[in-house]
């Protein structure tokens, strides 16, 4: 008679593996997070007129402006040239999280590979 309930074939003791497995991927998670968020990203735009620097927070560090782009006459190049610089900043912040949570992972992608939770 085949016994109801457990899990055969020592299942307990892979599931104890896979715990574990998740658990040491979830602290690597944390200490890679902590790192990104110390970085920072540095974009220009208007060929070096430009420069702004963003945190791995997502946060505006600074904001650097050669005299020469600052005329008063044309303060919409201004304002498209920092905005520009910035979501360059943050673009490259992102590919970065990205390709070291895709290491972490192993490229599974979501919460591991195609299983519904």
């Amino acid at each position: 008679m085949a016994k109801r309930g457990g899990f055969p074939g020592g299942m307990p003791g892979n599931m104890n593996n896979l715990m574990k497995q998740a658990q040491r991927m979830q602290r690597q998670m944390e200490e890679k997070q902590k790192e990104l968020e110390e970085k920072q990203y540095s974009a220009s735009a208007g060929g070096g007129a430009v420069t702004v620097t963003v945190s791995g927070k997502k946060e505006v560090l600074s904001v650097k402006l050669s005299e020469e782009v600052v005329d008063p006459d044309d303060i919409e190049m201004l304002e498209d040239l920092i905005v520009a610089a910035t979501n360059e900043a943050f673009r490259q912040a992102e590919e970065d999280s990205s390709q070291m949570m895709s290491q972490l992972t192993g490229g599974l992608g979501g919460l591991g590979g195609g299983f519904p939770f």
